[in-house]
């Protein structure tokens, strides 16, 4: 049987961004600056460069601003056009033509597998990534076009892990490992939320990419 290529992603962004605060007041935290561009965008385009082209995102009250900003500013682009401002028109012409961009309310936010569930209808029967905001990738590390190998060649569930030192391991949520025949590859036997570091099955911490069967 051929497996298909992966082709959509789940950006979970209907978060309150109470860690934010208040910046994230009225703004949405995946909106803050980033350099020149807000962190969706570098998420979105990492997506992207990973050949996944079709992007749901999951959104809620008080995110417009994610929408329109993925969406056509044709007042803005005539007003830079008749300025002759080319190089700021074509950064604002890339972020609508950087993927095929759906949204989808959570509603009550009650969590982020709440949130991943909300795409069950888009996804249909089909693998899918899900990428949170809250980790940037650098654009040179080519993490989530492995992930995505690695579950056509496994048919498995693929969840990305970093190793952090033990100390700071009760920041995050901790897998216990088994090593397979790739040592950049290790089966997930059981994950613990934010362990101690007495408690903790590894060092090895779950950062936000995954790419996830449809069963789930």
């Amino acid at each position: 049987m051929t497996l298909s290529r992966i082709t959509k992603a789940v950006i979970p962004a209907a978060g309150l961004g109470t860690r934010f605060l208040p910046a994230t007041k009225a703004m949405p935290k995946e909106m803050l600056p980033v350099v020149d561009k807000p962190a969706i965008q570098y998420v979105v385009e990492e997506a992207v460069a990973s050949g996944l082209s079709d992007v749901l995102m999951i959104t809620g009250r008080n995110k417009n601003a994610l929408e329109n900003h993925f969406d056509r500013m044709t007042e803005l682009e005539a007003i830079l056009e008749k300025k002759g401002d080319h190089s700021r028109l074509a950064k604002v012409i890339h972020s609508t033509e950087l993927a095929d961009m759906h949204y989808v309310r959570q509603g009550d936010p009650r969590g982020l597998g709440h949130a991943v569930l909300r795409a069950k209808m888009h996804v249909g029967h089909e693998p899918f990534a899900v990428l949170l905001g809250d980790d940037i990738i650098d654009a040179r590390d080519p993490l989530l076009s492995r992930m995505l190998t690695e579950q056509v060649a496994r048919n498995a569930t693929i969840v990305a892990l970093m190793e952090v030192d033990p100390s700071m391991i009760h920041m995050y949520g901790a897998a216990a490992i088994e090593t397979t025949d790739d040592p950049d590859v290790v089966r997930i036997t059981g994950l613990v939320e934010k362990p101690s570091q007495a408690d903790a099955p590894s060092n090895l911490a779950i950062i936000g990419r995954y790419v996830l069967r449809p069963e789930v």
